[in-house]
């Protein structure tokens, strides 16, 4: 009896190395692409433009952060939408362009860029136009919608 152990032992690991093991392989899915993640940038501005920093919050996760221009990380969307007021003012038009777009193999996570134009008016009433760029890192949230956890964007010349 002890002899056929050494033997049932050598018979299994010569079965597991030789016999073709299948493992599955993580692909992205067919519905989440570059162009979802672009399209949602749409969905995202429109939300922004009817409806003002609640439509704008509405794309963004419960953990994210924002990392504004010349100004202290922002962490948690709850502390975000203190500062996005200035949507709510009727002079105020927040419009972005995403540029490029890509996601990751697992379909979970990806990034949109782009450039960005924000009209308002001076305390003068005169009209301002503030160019620059942006990055958004977007999640897949449990109940499989797609939410901004990092947004970030930095001022610049008109592109």
């Amino acid at each position: 009896m002890k002899s056929f152990l050494p033997i049932l032992v050598v018979a299994f690991l010569v079965a597991t190395i030789a016999l073709p093991v299948r493992r599955s392989t993580v692909s992205a899915s067919p519905q989440a692409s570059a162009d979802t993640l672009k399209q949602l940038e749409g969905e995202f501005m429109k939300a922004a433009a009817e409806k003002g920093s609640p439509g704008y919050m509405s794309y963004y996760a419960d953990e994210s952060v924002e990392v504004p221009n010349g100004g202290p990380v922002v962490q948690g969307k709850v502390n975000i939408a203190k500062g996005m007021g200035f949507l709510d003012q009727k002079d105020n038009h927040l419009t972005w362009t995403p540029v490029g777009a890509d996601i990751s193999a697992s379909a979970d996570l990806g990034y949109t860029y782009g450039t960005y134009e924000f009209r308002s008016k001076d305390k003068d009433g005169k009209p301002v136009v503030d160019h620059g760029k942006y990055t958004s890192i977007w999640k897949k949230q449990q109940d499989g919608s797609w939410k901004v956890v990092l947004d970030m964007g930095n001022a610049g010349p008109a592109q």
